[in-house]
């Protein structure tokens, strides 16, 4: 699928999205708890469906509804009949193989052709310390894998320098080990999505001992409970409305955000502020007036998602911006560094790159055939750039914004955007 897209101004209030991060902890906690559980308002995208797939696989019994309805293993995954299909969801991999690894049996994981690509090496390592088997079927430490368990519990070391998703993975599942875990991080990225899941245990009055985010100690034989939970608005993909509004000059509503949740890219709502756009906390959600943007310096790693949009946003930019410290999106879908200064160099971007970053001079876009590279953040951040490009942006594989945001081309029409299948 193509999508055109022309120069547009936005206005109006726009509900935006479930979290897609919460959603699928909300599955797995909801798989591996005692009860069923009722999840509110959550996001049904491809990534969240193939999470929900792995789970009933592995015993729990979900009902999708308005609601979601998860009927928990109470600890006691099955050993899946068929194989573990993630997808394009890393979030499910990831979480998913700390899971199998409770199982005392072997569980097997693929993905689509993207998380084929993407290193489950550390992790591996990680849960092979911890008692259980696992294994690369290529022998690079990436899908297909092959995870049997029990895990039962020890010390492990993790290295999260591409990914935070490591070590939510361990921390979800090491609580229901036989014996306790002492986990020992290097290198974290990315660390609010760690906060996202502590705050999931907490809630749950998962035990656990904590240095910071370097060692954490996670007691075995612990449970989850069934839980009534509500999922918030995503930050995520709120991002690339934000950076609409900005870069179009803009007046727009974004409802259903909350800035007290723990989600990193909320961030993004200060990176822009810097730069030059009006924001304001309503009690119905955020408030976004677009102007005259001025480059800067911002650090990413701890919002590595939002580079895209942010890439595209500095285009229309005064002067320099550096986008840094964010290695670890090359380690995404796609080497998203890479690809978004390749695309938007199509488009008449100055746009630099570096081993961690990008460093983008502020110079006028123009349209042109652009490949979204089957990336689902990377599409939607140069159907940004259309808004505010001369001319018209055509964007191949556009398909892929199915998977975190269906619903993506239908809302930013409702906003105004000039933005239809081609």
């Amino acid at each position: 699928m193509n999508l055109c897209i022309e120069k547009s101004k936005l206005s109006g209030k726009v509900r935006m999205p479930a979290s897609k991060s919460h959603t699928i902890r909300a599955v797995a906690i909801g798989s591996l708890a005692y009860g069923t559980s009722r999840v509110q308002n959550p996001l049904r995208s491809a990534d969240t469906l193939y999470a929900v797939d792995v789970y009933e696989k592995l015993g729990a019994k979900i009902t999708l509804e308005d609601d979601w309805i998860i009927r928990g293993t109470g600890r006691k995954l099955s050993v899946p009949e068929d194989v573990l299909d993630v997808g394009n969801s890393g979030t499910t991999l990831y979480i998913a193989i700390g899971s199998a690894a409770l199982i005392d049996g072997y569980s097997v994981f693929t993905g689509d052709q993207q998380i084929r690509n993407r290193p489950a090496g550390p992790l591996l390592d990680a849960v092979t310390h911890l008692g259980a088997r696992a294994l690369s079927t290529r022998g690079n430490g990436r899908p297909p894998l092959i995870i049997g368990g029990p895990m039962n519990g020890g010390r492990a070391y993790v290295d999260a320098s591409k990914t935070s998703q490591y070590v939510t993975s361990l921390l979800i599942n090491c609580p229901l080990a036989s014996a306790d875990a002492d986990i020992l991080v290097r290198d974290l990225v990315e660390k609010p999505y760690i906060e996202m899941t502590l705050g999931w245990l907490d809630e749950q009055g998962i035990r656990y001992e904590r240095e910071g985010y370097d060692h954490f100690v996670i007691p075995g034989g612990q449970n989850y409970n069934a839980f009534e939970k509500s999922i918030p608005g995503d930050f995520s993909s709120a991002t690339f409305f934000l950076c609409a509004a900005a870069i179009t000059g803009s007046e727009l509503t974004l409802l259903g955000l909350d800035m007290a949740d723990s989600q990193g890219d909320k961030a993004v709502v200060d990176m822009l502020r810097e730069m030059g756009a009006k924001v304001e906390q309503l009690p119905e959600g955020i408030r976004i007036t677009g102007g005259d943007l001025r480059g800067g310096e911002f650090d990413l790693e701890d919002t590595p998602d939002a580079l895209p949009a942010m890439a595209v946003t500095a285009c229309f930019a005064d002067g320099v911006t550096r986008l840094v410290n964010v290695k670890q999106a090359r380690h995404k879908e796609t080497d998203r560094i890479k690809l978004m200064r390749k695309e938007l160099a199509k488009m008449g971007g100055k746009v630099e790159e570096l081993p961690d970053g990008l460093v983008i001079t502020g110079s006028p876009l123009r349209g042109a055939k652009v490949n979204g590279h089957k990336d689902h953040r990377v599409v939607m951040a140069l159907a940004v750039a259309g808004l505010a490009a001369d001319g018209v942006t055509e964007i191949d594989t556009a398909e892929a914004v199915s998977i975190t945001f269906p619903n993506f081309t239908e809302l930013m029409q409702e906003a105004g955007a000039k933005i239809e299948v081609c």
